[in-house]
């Protein structure tokens, strides 16, 4: 059974968060906790809580399953645009230039390896 965590409106370039978020694809959900825990980017601590999320939501939807024997890992993240705050710098001779000040929405699955497939489960009842 999957679990889904949303950030959204974080106020990081999506680029600077999908560095992030390709390092901790397919990893193991300690793994991936502690490669964010001793990141020194900038987005990891809002990406660390999102993870931390996302287990707490596993447990809620899998009740009387321990976390460790369910072998969770992260199955699916990805990172979208955001909404773009615009603003304007000063500029020489009177000019200005456009700030575009970007954020993004982070969408992250995690998932057990010991899941049994709907499929198998449907066949043995």
């Amino acid at each position: 059974m999957e679990a889904v965590a949303r950030l959204r409106n974080c106020p990081t370039s999506p680029r600077k968060m999908r560095l992030l978020a390709d390092l901790i694809r397919g990893l193991e959900v300690e793994n991936a906790l502690n490669t964010l825990k001793f990141s020194t980017k900038h987005p990891s601590v809002p990406l660390e809580k999102l993870l931390l999320s996302a287990i707490a939501n596993w447990r809620v939807k899998n009740e009387g399953v321990d976390v460790v024997d369910a072998n969770l890992f992260v199955k699916t993240i990805f990172v979208d645009g955001g909404r773009v705050l615009k603003r304007m710098r000063p500029a020489p001779q009177g000019r200005a230039y456009r700030v575009r000040k970007r954020s993004n929405h982070v969408t992250l699955i995690v998932d057990s390896r010991n899941a049994i497939p709907v499929a198998a489960q449907e066949t043995e009842a």
